[in-house]
């Protein structure tokens, strides 16, 4: 990456260092934030890096070196300070997930960016458009929670903020211009309400193989036994499962059980790994003979009044979507698109308070979706 000359980043990692960064922070308008974790490095990813930029420093807070962030709690949740992310849904999540942090006051330059029409809205592409920075993309992968960090990776990390505070006022002004502000101020709100996806450990990445037609009940049942025993050896080596067996294996595994090592050497695994893990496999391959069948999980078909629905205000929102040059989704979020399609307000009311967190599209589109639902 390509860096201008600016003030090395402040390293974070002990409780002193930790309160005058908050001191700082509390003092500000405006900061920037992005976090790095090491979701391809191990068997539960966590947080190991958090970034802030302010007008006048970059801050890079090293997490594992700290026992307690609860300082930085109030920063986030002060509707006084406006936190700016890149793609603010994957950092939220984790910063809830592994600090409790909850969160108010955001600006998301990607979602800014999408509601503007831009047709590529990576980090990389953005700044490269109106900075001329080029980011070295190899360390999107790198393993975060390696210490110590190399210079490359903390000149990534920091430059990731440090660009965020004036990009985020080159994206209001042209929001604003092109008569969009409202419209992402309604995606900042809902963004404030994190869901954090339930953790998909514990040998259950067998259920993604669930609605396949290829998959005998009997093969799903051995795959469900496989996947519990590459959790076990995964989070024993606390590296992610899919580096210890793929799913792809595992469902040829489930589907030509194997008898011996010879017959694992066929199915795709290396000599190493039937070295380590050989008959572990095999064992429970083996448990998946005799193991009762599991249960498939169905999706809830919708009747058909939801399917006309939804049809119909996927059909208006695709028409509105091409008219504004964006994505259909920025007419109507996937998740108030499932709420009205699945129990239609019977009152211009009850739509308003369906769509609370986002008055805007309700004041711009609430009488159209009204008549489109048979209101």
């Amino acid at each position: 990456m390509t860096v201008e000359t600016v003030v090395p980043p402040v390293w974070v990692d002990k409780k002193n260092t930790l309160k005058h960064l908050v001191d700082d922070l509390s003092t500000q308008t405006r900061i920037a934030v992005d976090t790095e974790s090491n979701s391809l490095h191990a068997y539960r990813e966590r947080v190991c890096l958090i970034q802030f930029s302010t007008p006048r420093k970059d801050y890079l807070v090293d997490p594992l070196a700290l026992d307690d962030l609860s300082l930085l709690a109030p920063v986030f949740s002060n509707p006084k300070i406006e936190k700016i992310f890149h793609a603010a849904e994957y950092d939220l999540i984790c910063l809830n997930r592994d600090f409790g942090f909850e969160f108010a006051s955001l600006f998301d330059t990607m979602q800014a960016a999408r509601i503007l029409g831009y047709k590529f809205v990576g980090l990389d592409n953005i700044l490269s458009e109106k900075f001329a920075v080029k980011v070295d993309k190899r360390h999107q992968k790198a393993n975060w929670g390696a210490r110590p960090l190399t210079p490359a990776q903390l000149d990534y990390a920091r430059m990731d903020t440090h660009y965020l505070i004036a990009l985020r006022d080159m994206l209001e002004k042209e929001l604003r211009e092109m008569e969009r502000w409202e419209l992402a101020q309604d995606d900042f709100l809902l963004a404030q309400n994190v869901d954090v996806p339930k953790e998909k450990l514990n040998g259950s990445s067998w259920k993604r193989f669930g609605s396949r037609k290829d998959v005998t009940p009997r093969e799903l049942t051995i795959l469900s036994e496989l996947c519990v025993c590459r959790d076990e050896i995964a989070e024993k080596m606390e590296r992610p499962p899919f580096k210890v067996v793929t799913n792809n294996i595992l469902l040829d595994i489930a589907k030509n059980v194997p008898e011996k090592d010879v017959d694992l050497a066929g199915l795709g695994l290396s000599q190493r790994q039937i070295q380590l893990w050989g008959s572990q496999i095999l064992a429970a391959a083996r448990r998946g003979i005799d193991a009762p069948l599991v249960k498939r999980e169905q999706a809830k078909r919708p009747n058909d009044a939801v399917i006309r629905r939804l049809d119909k205000l996927k059909t208006w929102r695709k028409k509105t979507a091409e008219a504004m040059k964006v994505e259909s989704d920025i007419i109507l979020p996937k998740k108030i698109l499932g709420v009205i399609s699945e129990n239609p307000p019977k009152t211009m009311a009850e739509l308003k308070s369906v769509m609370k967190e986002s008055p805007f599209r309700f004041r711009a589109y609430g009488e159209q979706i009204y008549r489109l639902i048979g209101g």
